[in-house]
């Protein structure tokens, strides 16, 4: 049984119950429903369901916080008078193996302000990415290694 489906079907009933359909009460309804479902988890066997949903919230609150960490940066340098730029292209060498891993990460890079994908390698295993920030091309591959692309890889793998 699909349970995000369920999931989803639950959300709506929240919102149907009380006759509000916002995004507010969407969330709502999708949180009161995973709980449901956590709490009756026995009825449906082994699934990975619980554990994932987790991760793709760990992998959401992650991206945020590179994004402000982020702004910040580039605001800071667009805005003082000493500019810290030293731009560059980098190749990472990928260990997602699933396809839609891949774009997430890429799209995730590029969502993120002072980067930007730019190619995959023909065999998908090396993501080109433009940063603005590429004064330790090493460094800056061990973080998106160890941090954006080991959360992708155990949200979406």
């Amino acid at each position: 049984m699909n349970l995000l489906l369920l999931n989803v079907l639950l959300a709506f009933g929240w919102c149907a119950l009380f006759g509000v359909f916002t995004l507010g009460n969407l969330m709502a309804g999708l949180f009161v429903g995973f709980l449901a479902l956590w709490v009756s988890k026995p009825l449906f066997g082994e699934t990975t369901y619980f554990i994932r949903s987790i991760r793709v919230i760990r992998l959401f609150f992650f991206f945020l916080w590179e994004l402000v960490v982020s702004s910040s940066t580039v605001a800071w340098d667009v805005l003082t008078p000493r500019h810290r730029a030293r731009p560059g292209i980098i190749a990472l060498p990928l260990d997602l193996e699933r396809d839609v891993s891949v774009m997430a990460l890429a799209n995730l890079i590029s969502l993120t302000p002072g980067s930007l994908s730019l190619d995959l390698s023909a065999d998908g295993r090396t993501l080109y990415f433009h940063a603005m920030f590429a004064d330790d091309p090493e460094a800056l591959r061990r973080d998106l290694k160890a941090g954006m692309e080991r959360r992708v890889r155990e949200a979406l793998e």
